[in-house]
């Protein structure tokens, strides 16, 4: 969408609140924190905006949304974190475990708010689901239970497929270790795992995976967020011919060739609500954490014939998205 759409349809979603929602704001205009280790997203962002307007929540009229989005280092998150903390903000968007783990350890006080984590409970985030208690709630991302469904679609794609590279930061490695480890075992498929740091480090991780004898590749939390840093990767995969499964859709519309995992833009917009929620007054620690409920697989022939794939029909059938 337009940038210019986008502003005017805000405006007219500001028009039309009820009376009543705009009674419940407070006359002090909030400020909302977006901590994330990537560069901004797109459509994400896009749809927490749109939720939150849906809320009687515009950005410049009763709230300002306070970023700190990095360059792909996952490194740089407790740096950012502390700058965010330190700009006053009210609330902390956080995208990812490894993103709110940098933000409490800052904080213990101020509301976080997480979209898409894998595991909540490493680094003690929360409690329980039902009750996460302390600072922190949002959504998880299921990664335990995808893992299998992932890499099925992966082998359904790639014929022999018996050896995957997973490409993954180092610090969220743990994240996924284990349901990866017990769904690889499951169908037969053994595991490479390869530090993926930063965009800068895209073409060794590549050529290191080709290097370790697998036949494909998943990348998980890649820090590739930008379109120019996805079409880099997407250049190598077919450079070097390595089939890679991404997990979110706009690879797909780049070159990639699949991807199936949560759908980002909907956990946002439910994100919009637990933060509409706390600023009027709830408490996070007692809203639970909530999973996903959309999921997207899409599939991109143009590509699979590049390397000589044919997906199966009852995959098509399946997907959500199809580029031809």
């Amino acid at each position: 969408m337009k940038r210019r759409k986008f502003l005017t349809l805000l405006g007219g979603a500001a028009a039309a609140w009820p009376l009543a929602a705009r009674a419940q704001q407070s006359d002090r205009v909030r400020r909302i924190g977006f901590l994330r280790a990537a560069p901004p997203p797109e459509r994400e962002l896009e749809a927490f905006l749109r939720g939150l307007a849906d809320r009687g929540w515009v950005q410049g009229r009763n709230f300002v949304l306070v970023t700190q989005w990095g360059d792909g280092n996952v490194a740089r998150l407790p740096e950012l974190a502390v700058m965010l903390m330190n700009a006053g903000v009210d609330i902390i968007l956080a995208e990812g475990v490894v993103t709110t783990r940098a933000a409490r350890a800052v904080t213990t006080t101020i509301p976080i708010v997480m979209t898409g984590g894998a595991d909540p409970f490493v680094g003690g985030l929360v409690q329980s689901l039902a009750r996460p208690g302390g600072n922190v709630t949002g959504f998880s991302t299921l990664a335990a239970d995808i893992a299998g469904k992932r890499l099925e679609i992966f082998r359904d794609t790639v014929p022999g497929l018996d050896r995957v590279a997973i490409l993954v930061p180092r610090a969220a490695r743990n994240l996924f270790a284990a349901a990866q480890d017990q769904a690889a075992r499951t169908l037969g498929i053994d595991l490479v795992y390869i530090d993926l740091p930063g965009p800068e480090s895209a073409e060794a991780v590549m050529r290191q995976a080709v290097s370790a004898g697998v036949q494909g590749a998943l990348l998980l939390v890649g820090p590739f967020s930008s379109s120019s840093q996805r079409q880099t990767i997407v250049d190598l995969a077919a450079e070097l011919r390595l089939p890679v499964m991404y997990e979110r859709r706009e690879y797909i519309r780049q070159g990639g060739l699949v991807t199936y995992g949560p759908d980002a833009t909907d956990l946002y917009r439910r994100a919009a609500g637990y933060v509409a929620t706390i600023l009027a007054g709830a408490h996070p620690g007692d809203l639970p954490i909530e999973q996903p409920t959309k999921f997207e697989l899409a599939i991109n022939l143009k590509t699979a014939k590049a390397l000589g794939l044919e997906i199966p029909t009852k995959l098509l059938a399946l997907a959500d998205e199809v580029i031809e």
